[in-house]
């Protein structure tokens, strides 16, 4: 400390030294980047104004090191500059999908093992009392794990009939514990099976319809799923007449969870839309590219 206040003037200089290095760089940066136009513009009323400053000199000296900056490392350097910002980008949207994934993980590994211990309570239930349902539950146990389990894994793009299957053998085993308070259908348009479509996606939707529509309402109800080309879109629908949209959006982790990913997969390009129908219940639209999606 003592040593610092013996040179003060040395002080100074290193800091006065130091601002004008960041100054230089941040100067460089944008004299590499500018366009020929702006540069010229700038030029022009930096030099007006500095005639009454009166640093008229110094000024031509910038312009010229800026046009010198810009002819000779211009393009070099506007190019390293954005390919350090993509990088950059690139690394907080990885971040973002690591931590996502991290979440996906977390919820489904506390919603499995409740939707398992059930089926299987279920199964164990029926064999003394009706052993052919108790086969058709077991199948469909069946069905539902070799379609989620590579999903759950992959936790990216999958095929739409993949998700169909999921989600179809899920609600047969659901139809199975609520008996006749649940009817679904399933409606997906010619040639769309093998569309790409994001993993566990419908499922949730499912899972959501049945958790906050059907399962609060005494009679249930009904669950619609279709898929259709809406021009260059693909529309994904699942929709209820349960106990409507307040019950729904109560607990939005799940949909939450969508939007994040369709923003991360697909960018503005995709959407999910939120209605409430005529008749009643909640409608849930996933709307994506078309195009291109064909493995």
């Amino acid at each position: 400390m003592k040593k610092r206040d013996e040179n003060p003037i040395l002080h100074v200089v290193m800091n006065v030294a130091e601002t004008v290095s960041v100054l230089w760089w941040k100067f460089f940066d944008w004299a590499a980047v500018v366009s020929w136009l702006s540069l010229a513009l700038t030029s022009v009323i930096a030099l007006i104004f500095s005639g009454f400053l009166g640093i008229g000199p110094f000024m031509v000296m910038m312009i010229l090191a800026a046009i010198m900056i810009k002819a000779v490392a211009g393009g070099k350097r506007k190019a390293e500059l954005m390919a350090n910002a993509a990088m950059t980008r690139a690394e907080v949207e990885s971040l973002e999908r690591r931590l996502l994934e991290a979440e996906m993980a977390a919820l489904q590994a506390q919603i499995e093992p409740h939707f398992l211990f059930n089926t299987l309570a279920l199964i164990g239930q029926l064999i003394a009392t009706d052993t052919e349902r108790a086969a058709a539950v077991h199948a469909d146990l069946i069905r539902y794990l070799r379609a989620a389990l590579p999903q759950i894994r992959q936790q990216g793009i999958g095929q739409l009939g993949q998700q169909i299957a999921l989600s179809r053998a899920y609600l047969n085993i659901m139809q199975a514990r609520m008996q006749d308070r649940l009817v679904y259908k399933i409606d997906v348009e010619e040639g769309l099976e093998k569309v790409q479509f994001p993993s566990m996606m419908i499922q949730t939707l499912v899972e959501n319809a049945i958790k906050h529509g059907l399962e609060p309402k005494i009679e249930g109800g009904i669950i619609n799923i279709v898929a259709k080309r809406h021009d260059n879109q693909l529309w994904l629908e699942v929709s209820d007449n349960g106990m409507g949209l307040n019950m729904h959006v109560a607990e939005g982790v799940g949909l939450t969870n969508i939007r994040e990913r369709l923003k991360m997969l697909y960018g503005t390009k995709a959407s999910l839309i939120i209605e409430t129908p005529f008749e009643g219940g909640a409608m849930f639209r996933v709307q994506i590219p078309y195009l291109n999606q064909n493995f």
